[in-house]
């Protein structure tokens, strides 16, 4: 595989719901393999998952969380369902804002671990749950949440039409779905340098700080397989949803897609 098979201005998406295959990077595998594949990367990378965040963007994901914490809108009246939540990034930062009870649910139980130990040292017990919870079958009655987030997990989701169905109907009416996801990058003198940074760069940092190079270079491609932002707010509205926006974060590199349930 070379380090140069794709750009961020060549995003391509596979639609899973006609075929029996879906992408786990650039690889094509059949759709009930995928979810084992990237259980085993987030198995892998789960103890350093943060401190690979911080390398990987260089610091710049904690200001495009707090920003995508402020677009949630936290209110003490109001309940998150924290969906990927991984190690509780997301949901330490509604509660730290004074947001209502949280459920932070990941697929993975590793990862949910981990979350649940940071909770601890950093003395989030009250108001907060934890549940390992697939995003494309949500274990909640319709209609019991006010905002519903992921951020860096739907491009993970083998059936990304499903987990937005699911976040929709899981909202109250007045609702806001909210995800924070990398997404196609919008100034073209980025473009090189962020590839050479994505497939060059980040899998020997994986190497050598997770000691996995593999799963850096999954995520780096999982990220170029994913819908762009004009692609990703359409299925948000094919999934019901309303009043879609998007705000480009650092030239298009992230983006936070917001949508409500009226």
């Amino acid at each position: 595989m070379t380090d140069n098979a794709a750009s961020p201005s060549s995003s391509h998406h596979s639609d899973t719901s006609e075929s029996g295959t879906t992408d786990f990077g650039y690889r094509t595998v059949g759709r009930d393999e995928k979810k084992p594949l990237v259980r085993a990367v987030f198995d892998s990378v789960a103890n350093r998952y943060d401190v690979m965040n911080d390398v990987m963007s260089l610091g710049i994901h904690r200001v495009w969380k707090r920003l995508f914490i402020t677009t949630l809108g936290p209110r003490p009246g109001l309940s998150l369902l924290d969906l990927a939540g991984g190690t509780g990034d997301i949901s330490f930062g509604w509660l730290k804002a004074g947001g209502g009870p949280a459920l932070l649910t990941d697929i993975n139980s590793s990862m949910l671990s981990v979350g649940r130990d940071r909770a601890a040292a950093r003395g989030f017990v009250a108001d907060l749950d934890f549940c390992v919870v697939d995003a494309e079958a949500i274990p909640l009655p319709d209609a019991s949440v006010d905002r519903v987030a992921i951020a860096f997990g739907l491009r993970n989701c083998t059936d990304k039409p499903a987990v937005l169905r699911e976040a929709r109907r899981v909202l109250r009416p007045g609702g806001r779905f909210c995800c924070l996801e990398f997404s196609q990058v919008q100034v073209a003198a980025l473009a090189p340098v962020y590839d050479a940074w994505s497939f060059g760069v980040l899998p020997r940092m994986g190497a050598l700080i997770a000691k996995d190079a593999e799963s850096y270079r999954y995520l780096a491609e999982s990220i170029r397989t994913f819908p762009d932002q004009e692609t990703l707010a359409a299925m948000m509205r094919e999934a019901g949803l309303s009043h879609v926006t998007y705000r480009n974060l650092s030239g298009g590199i992230a983006a936070i897609h917001s949508g409500w349930r009226v």
